[in-house]
């Protein structure tokens, strides 16, 4: 039977659940970090990314009207993520656009669901599920802390090579500069609210369980770029060597 976990051990059960999961396994994010990939993949990449991230701000929203008015601190956090996204400077979906752009698509395309492969659609309806069905307390321990959290570590792997091996400019990838900073305000922030507010056994083990499924979500996704858009562009011999943990 579980019992009650200290801040402490609760935050390392929960990083824990992300470290087995984490996007960073995928052989696509491995064939990025090491410039296998392509200027149409990483393209690819950025029509679907936008589908993801794009109602970011939706799923915020259907969280933080669920939260009760004595959590001031998790509502107005909510309320901050969501006006960075959209207002607080530039839209950070126009700036994923102009990546794009720099990629050889264009807007037309990002903004098409149509371009969408079958796991961004997995990973979009189920962060539209958890904020809308489940507890707020949960939808953060899925979306900011399973999600979120892990872009700076993410980003900081794939962000150099696309200066050094691909040669875009500081304009065109600072989509990713922008995420690796303002994520992992973000990513600490809700951990503070989950570790705060998750007072009973069994808070705690459904916020590690959706932590756990979220990571999973965005794993999942990530693999499935590299078998829609990258797989075929391999040798047998690479794609192997991309998927091995």
């Amino acid at each position: 039977m579980p019992e009650l976990m200290g801040r402490e051990e609760f935050r390392a059960a929960l990083e824990k659940a992300i470290a087995g999961n984490t996007a960073n396994k995928s052989g696509f994010s491995k064939a990025w970090a090491t410039g296998t990939l392509s200027r149409d993949h990483l393209a690819r990449w950025a029509e679907n990314h936008y589908h993801y991230v794009g109602p970011f701000a939706d799923y915020l929203s259907y969280i933080y009207a669920k939260f009760p008015e004595n959590m001031t601190d998790a509502k107005d956090f909510m309320l901050q993520n969501m006006w960075e996204e959209e207002i607080g400077g530039d839209r950070h979906t126009d700036l994923l656009i102009r990546f794009a752009e720099a990629c050889g698509t264009n807007r037309e395309r990002v903004e098409d669901p149509d371009n969408m492969c079958a796991t961004t659609r997995a990973l979009q309806s189920w962060c539209y599920s958890v904020a809308m069905r489940e507890d707020p307390l949960v939808a953060v321990a899925g979306l900011v802390v399973g999600l979120e959290s892990q872009v700076p570590s993410i980003y900081r792997r794939q962000t150099p090579m696309l200066r050094e091996k691909y040669g875009f400019t500081d304009e065109e990838v600072e989509f990713f500069d922008l995420h690796i900073v303002s994520d992992e305000i973000h990513g600490e922030r809700g951990y503070q609210i989950v570790l705060t507010y998750a007072d009973t056994v069994e808070m705690q083990q459904r916020c590690l369980k959706i932590c756990e499924i979220g990571a999973q979500m965005r794993l999942m996704y990530t693999d499935g770029l590299l078998r829609e858009y990258v797989k075929r562009d391999l040798s047998d011999e690479d794609h192997e060597m991309l998927v091995a943990v």
